[in-house]
């Protein structure tokens, strides 16, 4: 493929996610979906969320597969985006209790980018941290309006 073509796939991607379903899904799940349990993930699963939650990990998964199989490069995906990083950090400490219900596919391919991504897992977990201590902030300015 050319970079030309794998542009375009990247532009596509980026048009996609300012569907307006997709934005308010992706605000959901960055700002409210902080499942710590399998229990936390099946309320959103099985909840008025549902789609939001489906949406956001099987897009991922689905842009993650273009990637692996060659559609984009690595290197242009990774430097043109990084949502995919706190998609998989808020559901990688419950993916194998998720798939054990749900399937033993959930989130493969994106799994599999992270993998082949150089310090990938290691991006996983500054992405975990960094969400947890934004919600902590964001928890004392509430705090601290309710005043």
């Amino acid at each position: 493929m050319s970079k030309q073509e794998e542009a375009g796939l990247i532009l596509k991607l980026y048009e996609l996610r300012r569907e307006e379903t997709m934005r308010k899904a992706r605000d959901w799940y960055f700002r409210d979906f902080n499942p710590e349990s399998l229990a936390d993930f099946n309320e959103a699963m099985l909840g008025e969320h549902s789609g939001h939650l489906r949406m956001i990990v099987s897009y991922w998964d689905m842009a993650a597969a273009l990637v692996n199989n060659g559609a984009i490069g690595l290197d242009l995906f990774t430097e043109t985006n990084g949502e995919h990083l706190g998609v998989f950090a808020k559901i990688e400490p419950i993916l194998g209790e998720i798939r054990g219900i749900y399937s033993p596919r959930f989130g493969a391919n994106l799994e599999k980018l992270i993998d082949s991504t150089p310090e990938g897992r290691k991006q996983i977990a500054v992405a975990r941290e960094r969400m947890k201590a934004i919600r902590a902030e964001a928890t004392r300015t509430q705090a601290k309006a309710a005043r």
